[in-house]
């Protein structure tokens, strides 16, 4: 990984920083004490420190409520009960791209749990828990995905939770991608979400329960160069999820089919060991990688949860959305001090490969 950073920078990033200030000076528990210890101390409730710390209460309240009442309205929930706890036991999750990096890290982790995990990869999992059920399938091909779904269906039961994770990165010029290329790369980041979706969904809308976790990326928001097709491929599964929700809401009238969709920026995989990134501590404060771990907790937390969310890793990943409203010159302006242009230069395709194998 060409990512050599200081003990301190391994450990302090701008979203543990930011951590911190949620859980105080941005946390209307933690900012509410603030005015009242201060008109206890013997200040007036005209003081011009109560009055300024008490309007900021109420904003960050304001805020909190609307970001409250917003989660409630997306998942039909009720001022009294949240949804049944979720039985992990009863799970039956498939993982595509489960063999390595971030799928493989999921499957193991629900395992544990006792949670039955269906991995649809073309490469084998390493993987001694006999929770793990491993099929050999070329996700890219529908008639691959029908037949192992039947299996699926006959030998285990219909999933209950599918995650899209599996991705393929060239890591090549427009100019020098070849046809096979590009089909590859559709075929593995966006295709196999339709054949998916086409196999597994029917049951979920049936029963009205389920979860869709589709794995995107930061840059289905911003070009790269030598990423065309990878940014491309990912823009259109975002625009899946987002007219699946309407179709679970509208048409089918399956709202509680949750969907949640997971955008992080680098990830620290097998995939993308080859990318290279600015080695200044600033750049790594700013820009951190994303651990495996993190993501596997948050797409576990979503599903616990029960609640259709998008998921933003790490913190500067929440501003990819508006980049495209920016000025041109500062759209440039942030593309030159992300260094996004240059990360493939030394790129070398790695999928499929565990992180303890030679690139030859």
């Amino acid at each position: 990984m060409n990512r050599d950073v200081s003990p301190v920078f391994d450990s302090l990033d701008i979203d543990l920083v930011f951590k911190v200030l949620k859980n105080t000076l941005f946390s209307p528990f933690f900012v509410f004490f603030v005015p009242v210890l201060y008109v206890f101390s013997g200040a007036g409730t005209t003081d011009p420190f109560v009055l300024w710390s008490g309007g900021y209460y109420v904003l960050l309240c304001i805020y909190w409520l609307g970001d409250w009442l917003s989660t409630l309205y997306r998942n039909q929930g009720s001022l009294l009960f949240r949804p049944p706890r979720f039985d992990w036991g009863e799970q039956i999750v498939v993982v595509t791209g489960g063999a390595s990096g971030v799928g493989e890290l999921l499957a193991n982790t629900l395992a544990v749990r006792n949670v039955t995990v269906v991995v649809l990869d073309v490469n084998p999992i390493v993987s001694e828990n006999h929770n793990i059920v491993y099929c050999k399938c070329d996700i890219s091909k529908w008639d691959a995905v029908e037949a192992v779904s039947k299996k699926i269906v006959e030998e285990i039961g219909h999933p209950t939770v599918l995650v899209n994770n599996a991705g393929v990165v060239q890591g090549k010029l427009v100019t020098d991608l070849s046809a096979a290329d590009v089909q590859q790369t559709f075929g593995v980041n966006t295709l196999a979400h339709f054949w998916t979706l086409k196999a597994f969904l029917p049951n979920m809308i049936k029963n009205n329960s389920g979860h869709i976790v589709t794995v995107s990326s930061n840059l289905a928001y911003a070009g790269v160069a030598q990423a065309a097709d990878y940014c491309a491929s990912k823009a259109a599964v975002n625009s899946l999820h987002d007219s699946l929700r309407y179709e679970l809401d509208n048409i089918h009238k399956a709202p509680s089919v949750r969907t949640t969709l997971l955008c992080p920026g680098h990830l620290l995989t097998p995939l993308f060991a080859t990318v290279s990134y600015p080695k200044s501590g600033w750049h790594q404060f700013f820009f951190p990688s994303v651990a495996p771990v993190d993501v596997v907790k948050s797409i576990i937390q979503a599903l616990d949860d029960q609640h259709s969310k998008t998921i933003m890793l790490p913190l500067y990943s929440h501003l990819m959305p508006y980049r495209q409203h920016l000025p041109s010159y500062l759209k440039d302006f942030a593309q030159w001090v992300s260094g996004a242009d240059h990360m493939l230069r030394n790129f070398q395709k790695v999928s499929g490969r565990r992180p303890d194998e030679k690139i030859e």
